[in-house]
């Protein structure tokens, strides 16, 4: 309808000079629609989400280390853990006195617990000694692994503790500060990964971490 004639048109339908009841062709008026905005969220809430603390950062670098070292322990055959590569006899090589693989998985649990220890307070395992290989009663496939894993747990207990007022701060008689020690357990596991994943590739088996998903 032409703009011009709108307002005559309205003053017409008010006042009733129209005889008979109007009868409108569809689509003659049309109404405006509008989209409902979603719901906003609460500014609380995204800073929440969006602002870690030192803790969990510190977590997720323990985590990271944990699950490449399990899927390493796990995938070597419970034959296997006793490899070391001093059995091959390669020309020219030097692996005499090397750990096995699976000392070398008792070493970075034994570690784990030297170095993340005193961030906790908790007593060490009984029988860990002094060599850092861990307890020698400890030589199955399932015991070791067990051991591994809980010396992670106590990581993440480590963790934990962690705030941006102590993290500086020499735990006991500790000359390091929490935050090292926290960290230079997940540096040290990463060294001993390096260590263990040749050890399954001389046993023929692809690391986990650079298998193919549909491996």
């Amino acid at each position: 309808m032409n703009r011009t004639r709108l307002p005559l048109f309205v003053a017409a339908v008010i006042t009733g000079a129209f005889p008979t009841p109007l009868i409108f062709p569809p689509g003659c008026f049309r109404l405006a629609s509008y989209t409902a905005a979603a719901p906003a969220i609460p500014v609380q809430q995204a800073q929440q989400q969006s602002a870690p603390t030192l803790a969990s950062a510190v977590d997720r670098d323990i985590s990271a280390v944990e699950k490449q070292i399990v899927d390493v322990a796990e995938a070597m055959p419970e034959d296997k853990f006793n490899f070391s590569p001093e059995t091959l006899n390669i020309p020219g090589s030097d692996y005499k006195g090397v750990r096995s693989f699976a000392v070398e998985v008792k070493h970075v649990a034994a570690s784990n617990w030297f170095i993340w220890s005193p961030l906790t307070g908790e007593n060490l395992p009984e029988g860990l000694g002094d060599d850092g290989n861990g307890p020698a009663s400890i030589k199955t496939k399932a015991a070791i692994i067990k051991f591994l894993k809980d010396s992670f747990a106590l990581g993440h207990r480590a963790a934990s503790t962690l705030t941006t007022e102590n993290m500086l701060q020499a735990p006991g008689n500790s000359k390091s500060t929490r935050l090292r020690l926290a960290e230079f357990g997940v540096s040290h596991a990463y060294n001993h990964y390096g260590q263990i994943i040749e050890y399954l590739r001389m046993n023929g088996i692809v690391p986990p971490a650079s298998r193919a998903k549909s491996d």
